[in-house]
Protein backbone atom coordinates (compact mmCIF):
# COMPACT_ATOMS: atom_id res chain seq x y z
CA UNK A 1 0.00 0.00 0.00
CA UNK A 2 1.20 3.95 -1.02
CA UNK A 3 1.70 6.23 1.20
CA UNK A 4 -1.27 8.27 -0.14
CA UNK A 5 -3.27 5.28 -0.55
CA UNK A 6 -2.55 4.93 3.56
CA UNK A 7 -3.52 8.56 4.08
CA UNK A 8 -6.09 8.66 2.73
CA UNK A 9 -7.38 5.45 4.38
CA UNK A 10 -6.89 7.30 7.48
CA UNK A 11 -8.56 9.88 6.22
CA UNK A 12 -11.79 8.16 5.35
CA UNK A 13 -11.12 6.51 8.88
CA UNK A 14 -11.84 10.07 10.93
CA UNK A 15 -14.30 11.05 8.75
CA UNK A 16 -16.69 8.24 9.55
CA UNK A 17 -18.50 9.14 12.60
CA UNK A 18 -19.40 6.57 15.31
CA UNK A 19 -22.94 6.43 16.30
CA UNK A 20 -23.36 6.96 20.24
CA UNK A 21 -25.50 5.24 22.76
CA UNK A 22 -27.01 6.36 25.41
CA UNK A 23 -30.75 6.21 27.19
CA UNK A 24 -31.08 9.98 27.37
CA UNK A 25 -29.54 13.23 26.32
CA UNK A 26 -26.67 14.96 28.48
CA UNK A 27 -28.84 17.15 30.64
CA UNK A 28 -30.70 13.95 32.06
CA UNK A 29 -27.52 13.83 34.80
CA UNK A 30 -26.37 16.90 35.02
CA UNK A 31 -29.37 19.71 35.90
CA UNK A 32 -30.37 20.07 39.00
CA UNK A 33 -32.69 23.46 40.21
CA UNK A 34 -30.54 23.68 43.42
CA UNK A 35 -28.57 25.78 41.50
CA UNK A 36 -31.02 28.38 41.33
CA UNK A 37 -31.88 28.23 44.88
CA UNK A 38 -28.71 29.00 45.80
CA UNK A 39 -28.45 31.91 43.94
CA UNK A 40 -31.80 32.80 45.05
CA UNK A 41 -30.91 32.53 48.92
CA UNK A 42 -28.18 34.57 48.21
CA UNK A 43 -30.61 37.13 46.69
CA UNK A 44 -32.92 37.03 49.79
CA UNK A 45 -29.91 37.59 52.09
CA UNK A 46 -28.67 39.65 50.17
CA UNK A 47 -31.79 42.02 51.02
CA UNK A 48 -32.02 41.54 54.51
CA UNK A 49 -28.45 42.53 55.19
CA UNK A 50 -29.15 45.64 52.82
CA UNK A 51 -32.14 46.72 55.22
CA UNK A 52 -30.40 46.32 58.12
CA UNK A 53 -27.53 48.05 57.26
CA UNK A 54 -26.84 52.30 58.01
CA UNK A 55 -23.12 51.87 55.71
CA UNK A 56 -23.83 53.36 51.88
CA UNK A 57 -20.45 51.59 50.81
CA UNK A 58 -22.19 47.82 52.60
CA UNK A 59 -25.55 48.61 51.02
CA UNK A 60 -23.94 49.25 47.55
CA UNK A 61 -21.98 46.17 47.49
CA UNK A 62 -24.95 44.21 48.82
CA UNK A 63 -26.85 45.48 46.48
CA UNK A 64 -24.06 44.51 43.20
CA UNK A 65 -23.75 40.83 44.33
CA UNK A 66 -27.56 41.35 44.45
CA UNK A 67 -28.22 41.54 40.94
CA UNK A 68 -25.26 39.53 40.19
CA UNK A 69 -27.07 36.47 42.10
CA UNK A 70 -30.42 37.39 40.23
CA UNK A 71 -28.96 37.36 37.34
CA UNK A 72 -27.27 33.87 38.06
CA UNK A 73 -30.41 32.79 39.11
CA UNK A 74 -32.72 33.23 35.60
CA UNK A 75 -29.48 31.73 34.00
CA UNK A 76 -30.05 28.34 35.78
CA UNK A 77 -34.03 28.52 35.51
CA UNK A 78 -33.41 29.02 31.93
CA UNK A 79 -31.33 26.65 31.40
CA UNK A 80 -33.72 24.22 33.41
CA UNK A 81 -36.50 25.50 30.58
CA UNK A 82 -34.44 25.31 27.59
CA UNK A 83 -32.40 22.96 28.02
CA UNK A 84 -33.91 19.72 30.51
CA UNK A 85 -37.62 20.36 30.24
CA UNK A 86 -38.92 18.21 27.06
CA UNK A 87 -42.72 18.63 25.50
CA UNK A 88 -43.55 15.74 27.59
CA UNK A 89 -42.83 17.39 30.83
CA UNK A 90 -45.42 20.37 29.77
CA UNK A 91 -47.72 17.22 28.63
CA UNK A 92 -47.72 16.15 32.19
CA UNK A 93 -47.22 19.91 34.09
CA UNK A 94 -49.04 22.21 31.91
CA UNK A 95 -48.72 24.92 34.71
CA UNK A 96 -44.67 24.83 33.96
CA UNK A 97 -44.23 27.49 31.66
CA UNK A 98 -46.23 29.74 33.34
CA UNK A 99 -44.19 28.56 36.61
CA UNK A 100 -41.12 29.38 34.74
CA UNK A 101 -42.34 33.03 33.16
CA UNK A 102 -43.54 34.16 36.81
CA UNK A 103 -40.24 32.65 38.35
CA UNK A 104 -37.99 34.13 35.98
CA UNK A 105 -39.49 37.57 36.27
CA UNK A 106 -39.21 37.75 40.71
CA UNK A 107 -35.57 37.40 39.62
CA UNK A 108 -35.79 40.15 37.82
CA UNK A 109 -37.65 42.11 40.51
CA UNK A 110 -35.62 41.11 42.39
CA UNK A 111 -32.47 43.20 40.91
CA UNK A 112 -34.56 46.02 41.54
CA UNK A 113 -36.23 45.72 44.73
CA UNK A 114 -35.13 44.95 48.45
CA UNK A 115 -38.16 44.06 49.01
CA UNK A 116 -37.43 40.51 51.06
CA UNK A 117 -40.95 39.81 50.01
CA UNK A 118 -40.03 39.19 46.84
CA UNK A 119 -37.38 37.39 47.63
CA UNK A 120 -39.43 35.01 48.96
CA UNK A 121 -41.87 34.66 45.69
CA UNK A 122 -38.28 33.47 43.70
CA UNK A 123 -37.72 30.72 46.49
CA UNK A 124 -41.26 29.92 45.98
CA UNK A 125 -41.27 29.15 42.20
CA UNK A 126 -37.93 27.63 42.40
CA UNK A 127 -39.21 25.31 45.16
CA UNK A 128 -42.56 24.77 42.52
CA UNK A 129 -40.09 23.98 40.24
CA UNK A 130 -38.03 21.62 42.15
CA UNK A 131 -40.70 19.59 43.05
CA UNK A 132 -42.09 19.34 39.62
CA UNK A 133 -38.31 18.51 38.30
CA UNK A 134 -37.71 15.53 40.53
CA UNK A 135 -40.66 14.09 39.47
CA UNK A 136 -39.57 14.15 36.06
CA UNK A 137 -36.54 12.14 36.89
CA UNK A 138 -38.27 9.47 38.91
CA UNK A 139 -39.97 8.74 35.35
Amino acid sequence: MTLTSRLFTLIDTIRRPEPAHAHCDLPCGIYDPAQARIEADAVKACMEKFNASDDPVFRERATLIKEERAELVKHHLWVLWTDYFKPEHLEAHPQLHELFWKTTKAAGESKKTNDVAVANRLLEGIAEIDTIFWSTKKG
